[in-house]
């Protein structure tokens, strides 16, 4: 390349873009530096992490297991004398504990799906 090439180069508009990049390029560097740096002081302040005797432990009785336990709707009860119940009135659960514990199976035709191949009682 001559040296009018260069200086032609030099004075355009493109060497301001190319700079002006560089500049912002450096400041993003220099935050990020700035932040990592930041995080690193601010973890060091902290408390230290819990050593494995401080972990918890399970119960010496063991691991607690989950109950099953088939539920049935529990009605609104209706308003005597009243025009409506107020909501303190009303239970806190939807539901209640069924008295019949024991797991509905399965009856062949009855698949209660939408396409699961029983004859379609109407």
């Amino acid at each position: 390349m001559s040296t009018t090439t260069f200086v032609l180069a030099a004075t355009s508009s493109e060497v301001l873009n190319v700079i002006a990049a560089l500049v912002g390029g450096l400041f993003i560097a220099g935050a990020l530096v700035w932040a990592v740096h930041f995080g690193m002081r601010v973890r060091d302040r902290e408390l230290p992490r819990p050593t494995a005797d401080e972990q918890p432990h399970l119960p010496d009785t063991g691991a607690v297991h989950e109950e099953r336990e088939l539920r049935e709707p529990d009605e609104v009860p209706h308003a005597e004398g009243r025009e409506r119940l107020l909501p303190h009135e009303l239970h806190h659960a939807g539901s209640k504990r069924s008295t019949d514990q024991h797991r509905k199976r399965w009856i062949p035709g009855k698949s209660g799906s939408f396409g699961g191949g029983g004859i379609g009682h109407a």
